[in-house]
């Protein structure tokens, strides 16, 4: 009872909470035919705004006002290049991945150079960017359709141990992440940051160093995500990043990292992305459009923002 005590006050307990629920619906709907094929889907799908998702809460825990909007077309010109520098070669898959970690890593600096030296919002400087970087992309592509090695094709479909590979690639990243907020001084540099940048900057916390280090990481991982989804899918379209710009946010709000920075929380970036996932899922089940789907995601984000800004008015 004391366990089950202390995990009901764990603000990402609720979100595995509603993920296992919407499952056991869908489930049930289906007669239970579904259950590992679902599992395995939910797994897969969920991996990659997980990932995403990971690098945008290091953005939000910064504070009031940090967002970083070019994730997707951070994504979308990433798997593009990569690709077209493997070209379908096994022996280039290290190069590739080099070269999409270079991207993330200049459009991170890029971002945070417009916030810096423009002086302008995060949501501007990075809606800004993301025009630049998905002009670019739309360049680099040209309509081309570039299959991805074989070898990699096949690792990013295939299972481990029965669970996706791209899942065991997205625990590894949060691991990482988890330890980075929690077990350095980075990671207490970021929460400072978020509480106050006012006292941050008195206590001599390096705050343009590590804002940069943030939004550059935010890059790096939506460069990254953005090299396995074109794997894959077997090609990088134009919008294959579109979708997970509100799914980046509602991932990270979902999961219980405070909307006014802060506080950050890793654990509930799974259970909010399995849960994202399963909805959809499930209103595919009961036939519901795109449209529909939509709707009900931004009533989810808004439904958890107004009683996310209840609860905080209550701890004052």
């Amino acid at each position: 009872m004391i366990v089950i005590k202390r995990l009901l006050h764990k603000p990402w307990i609720w979100s595995f909470v509603a993920a296992v629920t919407v499952w056991f619906v869908t489930i049930i709907f289906t007669g239970g035919a579904s259950a590992f094929g679902l599992t395995q889907a939910t797994l897969t799908f969920a991996a990659f705004s997980i990932i995403v998702g990971t690098g945008q809460m290091f953005v939000i825990t910064l504070g009031p006002g940090n967002i970083d909007l070019s994730v997707p077309a951070t994504m979308t010109l990433a798997g593009t290049v990569a690709l077209k520098v493997m070209d379908g070669d096994n022996s280039m898959i290290v190069p590739g991945l080099l070269v999409a970690i270079a991207i993330g890593f200049a459009i991170g600096i890029c971002n945070y150079g417009l916030i810096k030296l423009l002086r302008i919002p995060p949501i501007i400087a990075t809606l800004s960017m993301s025009f630049i970087v998905q002009s670019t992309a739309i360049w680099t592509n040209r309509g081309l359709r570039i299959k991805p090695p074989a070898v990699l094709a096949d690792f990013t479909i295939s299972t481990t141990m029965g669970i996706p590979n791209v899942a065991w690639i997205a625990l590894i990243l949060t691991i990482i992440a988890y330890w980075l907020l929690q077990k350095t001084i980075y990671g207490r540099w970021v929460s400072a940051i978020g509480q106050s940048i006012l006292a941050a900057r008195m206590a001599g916390i390096p705050v343009d160093g590590v804002r940069i280090a943030t939004y550059v990481l935010c890059a790096l991982l939506a460069s990254v995500c953005g090299f396995l989804l074109a794997n894959f899918s077997g090609g990088a379209a134009l919008n294959m990043g579109s979708e997970y710009l509100l799914m980046s946010i509602a991932v990270v709000v979902i999961g219980g990292t405070a909307v006014g920075g802060g506080d950050s929380n890793v654990p509930g970036i799974w259970g909010a992305s399995l849960f994202m996932f399963l909805v959809v899922s499930m209103l595919n089940t009961y036939g519901f459009d795109a449209g529909i789907r939509l709707i009900m995601t931004g009533i989810i984000i808004i439904g958890v923002i107004v009683l996310a800004g209840g609860n905080n008015s209550e701890q004052r």
